[in-house]
Formats: C-alpha cells, sequence, structure tokens
C-alpha cells in the first residue's frame, strides 16, 4: 500500500514501470523511476528503438529527464522523473554544455564509450561470466544501443554511439569526438565545461585524465577536455561509476531536487581509490 507515501524509487526490469507508473501517480507525491520506460519523450522513438508501443505515451512528455547538472529546472515541481541511463550520463554530462553554447557541430559526433559488466545488470549472461569476460574486450549494440535516442535526446547532437563491455566490476569511461564551431576560439572551448560545472558538487573538471578507479562508489563525474589543433577536433572525456552517478546515486539526488533538500544529503563524493 503505497497510498499516503512522500518518495517511491522503482528498480525494476524494463517494461515494469510503464504498467505501474500510472497506478502510483496520484497516490505518492514523487515517483523517481531508474528504468528506461519514460526517458524518451518521443513515442515514436519509444516504439522505433524498443520495438513496442508504449502503454501510457501521454507520461512521456511529463516525466523529467534526471541528470541535475543539465535539467535542474525541468526537475523542479515534477511528479515523475525518469533517472537517465548510465551511457547517457556520462555523454551528455560531456557534450551537451558545448551543444548549447553552439560551440560544436551537432553532426559527425563520435561517442565511445567503455563499461564495466556491472552495467550488463545481474541477470547470468554468457559474455559476462569470468571466462568469457576476463582478459577480453568487446564492443556490442553496434548501431543499434537503444542508449543512442537517449543520449542524442539529452544532448540535442548526432551521435554515432559505440559501446565497449572491458573486464572491471564497475565504471564507465566515455570519449567524445566532436567538431568545434565556426568561429569557436580554443579558449571557449577549454573553458565550457569548467565555467558550466563550477558550482556543481559532483562533477569535476581538470586536466587530468578521468579515471573510473578515482569515480567509483562515489556519484561523482570527472571531466577532461583537449582541443587538437593539429585536427581541429574536440575531445571531452568522462568517467563515471554507472552505478552511483549512473543509477541509485543519481536516483538519490533527483529525489534531494524533488524534495528541496542539498542535492549531496545521502551520497558519496570521494571514489574509492585505489
Amino acid at each position: 500500500d503505497c497510498d499516503g507515501l512522500d518518495l517511491v524509487f522503482l528498480g525494476l526490469p524494463h517494461g515494469l514501470s510503464q504498467e505501474i507508473v500510472p497506478k502510483l501517480r496520484g497516490r505518492v507525491k514523487w515517483i523517481v523511476d531508474a528504468a528506461a520506460d519514460f526517458r524518451l519523450k518521443d513515442p515514436a522513438l519509444y516504439d522505433q528503438w524498443y520495438g513496442q508501443a508504449h502503454p501510457a505515451p501521454e507520461l512521456l512528455a511529463e516525466a523529467a529527464y534526471g541528470i541535475p547538472e543539465l535539467f535542474r529546472e525541468e526537475l523542479a515541481g515534477a511528479d515523475l522523473v525518469a533517472v537517465a541511463g548510465c551511457y547517457p550520463t556520462g555523454a551528455a554530462l560531456a557534450l551537451t554544455p558545448f551543444v548549447r553554447a553552439g560551440l560544436v557541430e551537432t553532426t559527425g559526433v563520435i561517442v565511445d564509450a567503455a563499461s564495466g559488466v556491472s552495467g550488463a545488470g545481474r541477470p547470468p549472461k554468457a559474455h559476462t561470466t569470468f571466462a568469457s569476460a576476463s582478459e577480453n574486450m568487446t564492443a556490442y549494440g553496434l548501431l543499434d544501443h537503444r542508449h543512442t535516442p537517449e543520449i542524442e535526446q539529452a544532448t540535442g547532437a548526432q551521435v554515432l554511439f559505440t559501446p565497449h563491455l572491458v573486464p572491471m566490476t564497475r565504471g564507465i569511461l566515455s570519449t567524445i569526438y566532436a567538431t568545434p564551431a565556426a568561429g569557436a576560439s580554443r579558449d571557449d572551448l577549454l573553458s565550457c565545461l569548467a565555467d558550466t560545472y563550477a558550482a556543481e558538487p559532483f562533477v569535476v573538471v581538470d586536466d587530468r585524465i578521468p579515471q573510473t578507479k578515482a569515480v567509483a562508489g562515489s556519484n561523482c563525474a570527472h571531466l577532461t577536455v583537449r582541443h587538437d589543433e593539429r585536427t581541429g577536433r574536440l575531445l571531452v572525456l568522462s568517467a563515471i561509476d554507472n552505478l552511483v552517478k549512473g543509477t541509485s546515486g543519481q536516483a538519490i539526488q533527483c529525489a534531494n531536487v524533488l524534495a528541496g533538500l542539498p542535492e549531496a544529503t545521502g551520497l558519496p563524493l570521494t571514489g574509492l581509490l585505489p
């Protein structure tokens, strides 16, 4: 019985939240859903990428998208939050500020991301067993990974997204390649991320190359940016823990925003390195 509860977190297998959320709305104050059921705003995109019509398409437009650093205004006043996916979180934190500032072209963007095996979920899978994953690295979801439209929605850019599975438990390292817009100065490009996240407690921007160990167990994202004058390309890297900033920690951060609490309430700011 959920009647009268302030907050409900949903961490269900894909497809179940869309059946439950319509029954919960109006009975609880806030719903924070960690599944992909309400992330895409366009019902046609959901149908295209998930192979089925959404049973509650009217809620897709109403659900706030859960990356507080980028969509805090959308969260204000919301009663339903779709927590962003792990890959989209890493990519959006790195790329969206440049798109919003008009500093990069919104086509021809490449997102390569490497994830630990926990990103594949808890159910047993042959490719995540020790015998398959140890000392092995492979790409998967070529050209059709379901996080592709979510990354494009969150960033406002068309992307070629390729995820990779690497032999570690947790963490995502994303490498983004983009073309600077005409007239974008090197100084503007290099300062964009630092200016965007200057007041954000969970986002660290500096010259050090991000590493997944440094963010493991924390709700933080570590970012760095380079401008390659030789090729005329922009290179942005991000590291997050897919189990915290990529899922559960971000869900708590969103709930803190909804409840008017300090966003860092109950959330770790430091990683577990080494």
